[in-house]
């Protein structure tokens, strides 16, 4: 354990070095301790009751409002946390939150023949991610990451290390399925259901042109309720140059990439669950299909979401229809002006009833926006664009927001449902009466969660 007070060697490394968006806050912890294990949280938590310090945590610094860095608290940063563990009788692995989904927990469970639905960036750590409740590969299929958490290892706000699943500790266990940020205790550690990984990934990417999309849309909202659950349809607006393009086609600048994604057992399988989509009426000007993998399909994230930059991001649920949600999408897509920044429409629908648990709101079609730039004079302004293009479409058949895709310093959002929230503001009450862990950061704490 190492603990880095304000104002001594070391310490803004270990305030924001691990922050992914080098649009770092400017909020300043009393100190930042490194973990090294669940003593030291433990540890750390009874220091910050010592000195009256309130207490954040950090995983894997993708935060994109880097909710962990607040001032005045003693950061307990979880990155030496990281361990791997996998029970071949159940079927269960355990994880630290600081384990990278798509570069550690992924391979490590392909080795032994299992998979779970990870998270699609292959650098952000597990911890956030399960706590906002983990919107991932394969998703339509198996469900939000956070319903294969079978157990969590917890310390609570008086330092105690208590095992938390549907029989024991079943408040906390509830709330750590979708609480997010808000949860009132430190994970130490996950157990996994994991499931047999299938032998094949397969990708279908069509590009489109960008004025062209509300033909793709309307198209699309017709075919998602009866697509196939194994297959995870992405439109993405990106503006990089290496999408799929005919021979003879010139890059428009913006493209439209319908980009779907299927496991399957067999080419022969991906051929039938993928040929829907040669039907598509929406003049194309590329295609590609065939086998891809977690790695492949990482990268490529890697290289639209770079290390470096700086962010501004926000995202909705809609139920909309394609008619009224095309006019607010669309201007919002023409208007994308950086290489690496792009919006993605994520195909959900049909929602299902959701497991007894706090993450709550979901809806149809996901739509998030990523701006990535690297001058600091732009923040306000594209922080500004971002939320103000998202409220646009969220006023029309918004349902809320996806924690994992928020700024709440910046547009705030129902984001689990009433009775979820005050259930949740019920279990936080009773597990740390004195407010020990830092709440959700917010412009307007006394309107979280309100909708519209």
């Amino acid at each position: 354990m190492r603990l880095f007070l304000r104002g001594f060697a070391g310490y803004e490394q270990a305030r924001v070095g691990r922050v992914f968006n080098h649009r770092r806050p400017d909020r300043y912890p009393a100190a930042v301790l490194l973990a090294e294990s669940a003593d030291d949280v433990a540890d750390g938590v009874r220091l910050a009751a010592e000195r009256g310090w309130p207490v954040s945590v950090r995983s894997g610094g993708h935060s994109w409002a880097a909710w962990s860095v607040r001032d005045d608290a003693l950061l307990i940063d979880l990155e030496g946390l990281n361990s791997l563990a996998y029970d071949e009788e159940s079927g269960i692995a355990v994880a630290g939150p600081a384990v990278r989904g798509g570069r550690e927990l992924a391979p490590f469970l392909a080795e032994r023949g299992r998979a779970f639905p990870g998270g699609h960036c292959p650098t952000v750590g597990i911890g956030g991610f399960l706590l906002q409740g983990g919107q991932g590969w394969n998703s339509r299929s198996k469900g939000w990451a956070c319903e294969s958490v079978v157990a969590v290892d917890v310390v609570t706000a008086s330092g105690e290390r208590l095992r938390c699943d549907a029989s024991q500790n079943s408040d906390l266990y509830w709330a750590a399925r979708g609480a997010g940020p808000g949860f009132p205790a430190i994970v130490t550690a996950f157990h996994l259901q994991t499931y047999p990984a299938y032998p094949h990934l397969w990708h279908d990417t069509w590009s489109f042109s960008l004025d062209d999309g509300e033909a793709l849309l309307s198209w699309m909202h017709e075919l998602l309720p009866k697509l196939d659950r194994r297959v995870e349809p992405v439109i993405a607006a990106t503006r990089l140059p290496g999408v799929p393009l005919d021979e003879g086609v010139a890059h428009p600048g913006t493209v439209l990439l319908l980009h779907t994604t299927a496991m399957v057992s067999s080419p022969e399988e991906a051929d039938e669950l993928l040929r829907v989509f040669d039907s598509c009426p929406v003049p194309k000007i590329g295609h590609v299909r065939g086998e891809t993998s977690l790695a492949q399909e990482g990268d490529a994230q890697e290289e639209q979401s770079p290390e470096g930059h700086r962010y501004a991001v926000d995202c909705t649920w809609t139920d909309a229809p394609a008619e009224r949600l095309a006019p607010p999408l669309l201007r919002l897509w023409r208007e994308l002006d950086t290489t690496h920044s792009f919006s993605i429409w994520y195909g959900w629908a049909p929602t299902r009833p959701l497991p007894d648990m706090a993450f709550s709101v979901e809806g149809n079609v996901y739509i998030a926006t990523y701006v990535v730039y690297e001058d600091p004079a732009d923040d306000e302004r594209y922080r500004t664009w971002v939320h103000e293009r998202t409220a646009a479409i969220a006023a029309d058949g918004g349902a809320g927001v996806y924690l994992g895709d928020t700024d709440f310093t910046g547009r705030q959002d129902r984001f689990l449902s009433d009775a979820n929230y005050r259930r949740l503001e019920e279990i936080r009450a009773a597990r740390d009466p004195d407010g020990r862990f830092v709440s959700y950061l917010a412009a307007d704490p006394a309107r979280l969660n309100v909708h519209g």
